[in-house]
């Protein structure tokens, strides 16, 4: 239980160009419709207890096709199989009507996930104490703001743990504090078994939530894989402005993917880690360490700017920065120079564990301006213990003092 599969599903909708043409075919008086194409042959399987992040941009099909997975759309062609009881939280407000409280949509809403009124009345203390909306309960839902139905509208959707959770982007609505509680249910399911299919655009949230992560383009599916993989690929599509840019994924060992794009007006050639002047590939925690970029201009650039960025081994970013930041962006640099650049760590204050580091060479402060060229995972590290005096755990380690009163 707890599984989808999606296969071939295709999604089209009528668009008519006169107002005039729909009676038309009402009354069998010819066909006065194009079909608008939204998705194209979707396939993909979600096993029980996986956790799949859907991303794209606006536009890109993720809601409607998880309307059709949900039911509440049909597709025109194609099919999907569900097993086991769905809860999804998909438009803002989705099944309130806002002239009842909340607490009169909570009965409704609830007995749409299939509860009966002595279980939604078993769990309505719990149902409150999660939204924390208080005395707004018992009001009328239009009276809310977007934030208090998201945590009423989750709440009820969650008050029993599902076989299959369906979210769409409405946690971004919500108040950070309440996305961290959210994120923590949503966790706690996940290790009971439920199977999750998510929709964001936080990077961080979907490398942290799912195993695997579907990039929807133009309706179809462009990439499937580890979120990681298929996130820098996606970073890389919406980074591209130009026909000539490229974006290229070659295989490492291990099955692990890098991508690598850019327009190639400037090219890195070489990425390294330093420890005293020497090649390393581990370090230990507070290590004096640089890391070093060289690299040519192949076409003539207006400004180029060095970056690196830091990433843990679940692809989280931890730490970047680039030569924009530190007034140092080289100005109309010739072309078939060939340029280095180091970034010096006095004291890499990182925690055990395997890190990366990504370089981009582009325009001004951002890589979404003008990308020359952005190399996913350049080099791989490991970070290894420090002396004991300098313990801690996490990702990194903090200035700070402590003392009894």
């Amino acid at each position: 239980m707890g599984h989808i599969r999606v296969k071939n599903v295709g999604k089209a909708y009528k668009r008519y160009q006169h107002k005039i043409g729909r009676i038309a075919e009402w009354c069998g008086l010819g066909t006065h419709h194009e079909l608008k194409w939204v998705l194209h042959d979707i396939s993909f399987e979600v096993n029980a207890g996986d956790a799949i992040g859907l991303i794209g941009v606006n536009g890109a099909g993720k809601s409607t096709l998880l309307k059709i997975v949900t039911g509440t759309a049909r597709p025109t062609c194609g099919g999907v199989e569900v097993g086991g009881r769905i809860a999804a939280l998909l438009e803002l407000g989705m099944g309130f009507h806002p002239d009842f409280t909340g607490r009169q949509n909570v009965y409704m809403a609830a007995q749409l996930h299939g509860l009966n009124s002595n279980e939604i009345g078993a769990r309505m203390q719990d149902i409150e104490d999660f939204a924390e909306i208080g005395d707004y309960i018992d009001q009328p839902v239009r009276t809310y703001s977007s934030g208090m139905q998201v945590r009423l509208a989750f709440s009820v959707a969650t008050a029993v743990r599902p076989e299959i959770l369906i979210v769409d982007e409405a946690l971004s609505v919500g108040d950070a504090y309440f996305q961290h509680k959210s994120f923590d249910r949503i966790r706690t399911f996940r290790e009971q078994g439920t199977t999750l299919l998510f929709v964001s655009h936080d990077p961080g949230a979907v490398k942290t939530l799912c195993n695997r992560a579907i990039l929807i383009d133009q309706g179809r599916v462009a990439q499937e894989g580890a979120p990681d993989e298929v996130l820098d690929y996606y970073n890389a599509m919406i980074a591209r402005k130009q026909t000539s840019d490229l974006i290229e994924q070659s295989e490492q060992l291990g099955g692990s993917k890098i991508t690598r794009s850019g327009s190639h007006r400037a090219v890195i050639e070489e990425v390294d880690l330093l420890m005293d002047g020497v090649t390393t590939r581990a370090v230990s925690s507070h290590a004096a360490v640089t890391v070093r970029v060289r690299g040519i201009v192949h076409q003539e650039v207006e400004e180029l700017t060095v970056g690196i960025l830091l990433r843990d081994r679940l692809g989280n970013d931890i730490f970047g920065t680039n030569t924009f930041y530190h007034d140092s962006s080289s100005q109309q640099p010739a072309v078939g120079e060939a340029f280095q650049v180091e970034f010096a760590f006095p004291d890499l204050a990182l925690g055990l564990g395997s890190y990366s580091v990504t370089v981009a060479l582009h325009k001004r402060d951002a890589h979404v301006v003008d990308s020359y060229d952005w190399w996913d995972r350049a080099l791989v590290f490991a970070v290894t213990p420090a002396d004991r005096a300098r313990s801690f755990v996490g990702v990194c380690n903090l200035p700070v003092s402590v003392a009894w009163g």
